[in-house]
């Protein structure tokens, strides 16, 4: 999401500015392969999951509310932001020459795609980890305060609280346009994608690097805080597997324990916070690497694409951990199967 002092699209005749993933045709095409194969994925596995969330009586609950808003920010990723990078790059392959918007920022022209897709992309990739993190505190609440656990998370107030999450995340994602004139939006010829850079100035003020450290600064927070949360909700499972015996043992029920469910669901979302983290970290090595100087045009591409493809890893995540997701999954994609059985 934030590039500084990057070339733009016309350096690309350059060698110097010529990346791993498209000095030669044959990378060129596999990096474009790449590119649809990621929408159809995103698309795929995140209509799956809204369709299973929404159809599904079972979860029509906080948590499935939480899930279905996660899948619609995977799912705008795949709608906007990838196609964008593949219609810059077949154009570039055809043509043997750039979509002449990529040669200039959002400030050189009256209207720039990327003042589009840029704070879509940011939007919801803040929108993902307030999710993931409102995930986090749903499920340690159901595992550490289980009796309040229908009290305390409500509907009403999930909703209250998605609403809030993309407001606050598209809010941060304009506001390095808003409150700053040097901060412009282009497509970049490392990332292959649209980011934040420089306007018509040369070196970042101080207001603009403060403005652009507010992204790390609320991402590290949020990702340390589910860190945490998920740390202490794992701690209190373990407690309760090694007393489950001596409760089997003695007959003991207590009404004051998680269920099985409870339980699953929470290391459900530990898998999701541990997968956004891995692919979120490339991000936060690189904005650290710009901070001291360094360029790192090609890690710069797989930093970026790295967290693009997170979009399509939480349907999976659910197949694998959810046993309920799995099977609805299952008899939404096979109908006809399904029929055939009840008939035998």
């Amino acid at each position: 999401m934030i590039e500084t002092s990057t070339p733009t699209m016309l350096d690309r005749t350059e060698p110097a500015h010529c990346t791993v993933c498209c000095c030669t045709l044959v990378n060129k095409i596999l990096m474009v392969l790449f590119m649809v194969l990621l929408i159809f994925a995103i698309l795929f596995g995140n209509l799956v999951t809204l369709a299973v969330v929404l159809g599904t009586k079972h979860f029509h609950t906080p948590q499935g509310y939480l899930k279905a808003s996660l899948a619609v920010a995977d799912l705008a990723v795949g709608i906007f932001v990838v196609p964008l990078s593949v219609y810059a790059e077949v154009y570039l392959m055809v043509t043997d020459s750039a979509p002449e918007w990529t040669s200039y920022n959002s400030q050189s022209v009256s209207f720039h795609p990327c003042n589009v897709i840029g704070p879509i992309f940011a939007g919801c990739t803040l929108v993902s980890i307030t999710t993931i993190f409102l995930l986090t505190i749903e499920r340690s609440i159901a595992v550490l305060r289980p009796l309040h656990k229908d009290s305390v998370i409500t509907r009403k107030r999930t909703t209250i609280l998605i609403v809030l999450s993309w407001v606050g995340s598209f809010f941060l994602a304009v506001s390095p346009m808003v409150f700053s004139s040097e901060i412009a939006l282009e497509y970049n010829s490392c990332s292959r994608m649209c980011n934040y850079a420089l306007g018509t100035i040369g070196e970042f003020p101080s207001q603009a690097w403060n403005i652009l450290l507010l992204f790390p600064a609320f991402d590290f927070t949020l990702l340390g805080g589910t860190v945490v949360i998920n740390i202490i909700s794992l701690s209190s499972i373990r407690q309760h597997s090694k007393r489950r015996k001596h409760l089997a043992e003695t007959d003991c029920q207590s009404n004051t324990k998680p269920t099985f469910s409870d339980i699953k669901a929470a290391k459900t979302i530990g898998t999701l916070t541990v997968a956004f983290t891995a692919s979120f970290t490339p991000i936060a090595v690189f904005v650290v690497g710009n901070v001291l100087g360094n360029k790192w045009c090609n890690f710069s591409f797989f930093a970026f694409w790295i967290l693009a493809t997170n979009s399509c890893w939480n349907v999976i995540i659910y197949s694998v951990r959810d046993q309920k997701f799995r099977l609805c999954a299952h008899k939404l994609l096979m109908p006809f199967q399904r029929k055939d059985t009840t008939k035998t």
